[in-house]
């Protein structure tokens, strides 16, 4: 067998490898969207879970396009059990993204622990900040088109914010709600996948990446 022959059946290894990887992270991504919990301190359709850190986890091991492909694929398999018409899952694979691909990007410049646990920290705050346009200007007016009207949202995060945040001041404004309460509710959703990624990562590693 030439050396060609053999490159080219250990590039097809790799990226057969890679794929099985990344089938398993998408699932357990998937489940992991069905593992979620309400909090007193946002409204009801603001729940914790842990999805994001399987595409995490691919971003690194894989490289950042993976990460994307598993939060594209996590997200897809969720539709049928959709009660969003797709809107939650599509806002999901937006701030997903917009997680894992900075993270995966700085992370594969330098791959040490140091660099890992900046990459994620940095691609927490984009995911963190894309959180108010991506809801003001896509995800909150397709709801909007479905029959959900502006009003009644921010009446559902005026009734979080007399009981919990009195103080807090919404003006009748949607921007001000998803400000207030979904840029840091999807702070903490993301700093929870960071934290546990910083602790998992390097003991599944040779299980993610292989001997490759």
């Amino acid at each position: 067998m030439s050396t060609k022959e053999i490159s080219n059946n250990k590039s097809s290894v790799s990226l057969a490898r890679k794929i099985a990887v990344g089938a398993m992270l998408s699932a357990i991504g998937c489940i992991l969207m069905f593992i979620s919990t309400a909090t007193p301190v946002a409204p009801d359709f603001l729940k914790i879970d842990l999805s994001d850190l399987p595409a995490l986890l691919a971003s690194f091991a894989l490289g950042p396009q993976w990460g994307v492909l598993v939060a594209l694929v996590k997200n897809l398999l969720h539709l049928p059990a959709t009660t969003t018409s797709g809107i939650g899952e599509l806002s999901n694979f937006i701030l997903c993204s917009s997680f894992v691909i900075p993270a995966g990007l700085i992370y594969s410049l330098k791959k040490t622990k140091k660099v890992a646990i900046i990459s994620v920290f940095i691609g927490l705050i984009i995911m963190s900040a894309m959180a108010l346009p991506s809801n003001l200007y896509v995800i909150y007016p397709l709801y909007y088109k479905i029959g959900f009207a502006k009003e009644a949202l921010i009446g559902l995060y005026a009734e979080i914010a007399n009981k919990v945040f009195p103080f807090m001041n919404l003006d009748n404004s949607i921007a001000k709600c998803i400000l207030y309460f979904n840029v840091p509710f999807t702070f903490v959703k993301g700093l929870l996948s960071t934290i546990i990624a910083i602790l998992i990562y390097q003991p599944l590693r040779p299980l993610l990446k292989g001997k490759n």
